[in-house]
Formats: structure tokens, C-alpha cells, sequence
């Protein structure tokens, strides 16, 4: 889902409308519709919600959960790590992930009004265990929902942690053909065709590293 590992530089490189390739873009629609298609109608949709300790602690937490509700199809669930791994709960991503449908991540904005986000190994490694399977959407504080193919990446690693930086392309329309199919893919109520799957969801993105 990753569509590029280059290395960003000027401003002129980040004046597109997505980073990713037209063949990229018809991969990732072509895998949206598959799990669109194969939801049992009414089944439930749950969204996760990654976000650092320092985000869900900002004054503005509550306000951006409440934007992601509303860029999301109506009727999603949405979660994050206090509900799931409040309370002194041990952080099993592992065995939790599996009950996803998709994933919102939330990166540190590199100052205000910038397209580049930030994002630590946690929820660096949450991406990677979805990116390839599920919809996977950046939160653009002045840009809504992206999906993470539309953007451009980067690995940092600091003293040996890795973590990723996500920028988004300054030409992003919310009109186009990724962003309707990964909503499509997360949205209860459309009529799903109930088939048995032959074969595994194919995997056409590339992880980030």
C-alpha cells in the first residue's frame, strides 16, 4: 500500500495529487471492492485509531476523533488504545489486530500546516500489520482521511527505532478513486456478495520497512 520509499527533498516533488502509480491505484481499488464484496450485510465494522500517548493527551483529541467519525461511513466502530488496552491491560496487538476492519493512523504534524506526519514504531508497526490487508488512512488535520497509498513515506531511524514518515501530496482531492474504495470497504451497509473466498487476499502494496 506503501507507494514510494524516494526521498522528498523539494517542494516541487510533493505537487501531485498521490504518490502512488495508476497501477498501484487499480490494485488497491480492485483488493477494496474484494472485502466490500465479500461482508456479510449488517456485519459489524470496527476502525482502530493509532495514536501516540501525547496525541490522545492534546485538548484536541476528542475534536479530531469526532472528524474521523464523521469522514467514516456511518454506523463504524471506532477504537483506540485506551478502550482496548486501558486500564493496566497488556498491549496484545497480535492477538487483537485479527478483529480489525481497518486503521486510522495518527502522526505528529511536523508543525502546523505541513503535509508531513510523523509516526512512531508503535504505531509504525500497527500500519505494517494491516497496510497489505485491511484500509489503512492517514488523518490530515487539514486534509481529512488519505489513504496511506496516496502518500509518500519515509522510514527514520533514530539511535535504531525505526519510525515512518508519511507525507501527503499537496494536490490530494478528496474525490478520488482510492479514497471512495477504501470508505466503500469499511462501510456496513453496502450490500456485500456472500461467496466463499478461493483465495487469499492478494497482496498488492509494498510494506514499508
Amino acid at each position: 500500500m506503501m507507494s514510494s520509499m524516494q526521498h522528498a527533498t523539494t517542494d516541487d516533488l510533493l505537487d501531485v495529487e498521490t504518490f502512488a502509480k495508476p497501477a498501484q491505484q487499480q490494485r488497491f481499488a480492485a483488493a477494496m471492492e474484494q472485502i466490500a464484496a465479500t461482508r456479510t450485510p449488517g456485519t459489524p465494522v470496527r476502525v482502530y485509531v493509532s495514536a501516540a500517548p501525547r496525541t490522545m493527551a492534546s485538548p484536541k483529541w476528542d475534536s479530531w476523533l469526532a472528524q474521523i467519525a464523521a469522514e467514516l461511513p456511518a454506523g463504524v466502530e471506532i477504537t483506540h488504545h485506551r478502550h482496548v488496552f486501558g486500564d493496566g491491560r497488556p498491549y496484545d496487538w497480535g492477538g487483537f489486530v485479527e478483529e480489525l476492519d481497518g486503521l486510522v493512523v495518527v502522526g505528529k504534524q511536523k508543525r502546523a500546516g505541513s503535509r508531513v506526519y510523523l509516526l512512531g514504531p508503535v504505531a509504525r508497526l500497527e500500519l505494517r500489520s494491516l497496510i497489505a490487508q485491511k484500509p489503512v488512512l492517514l488523518y490530515g488535520h487539514n486534509l481529512g482521511l488519505i489513504p496511506v497509498i496516496d502518500c509518500r513515506s519515509q522510514v527514520l531511524r533514530p539511535e535504531g527505532t525505526p519510525r515512518l514518515k508519511l507525507i501527503a501530496p499537496k494536490r490530494w482531492k478528496k474525490d478520488t478513486a482510492t479514497l471512495s474504495a477504501a470508505l466503500n470497504a469499511l462501510d456496513p451497509a453496502v450490500p456485500g456478495v456472500v461467496e466463499e473466498q478461493h483465495e487469499h487476499l492478494a497482496h498488492p502494496f509494498t510494506h514499508p520497512h
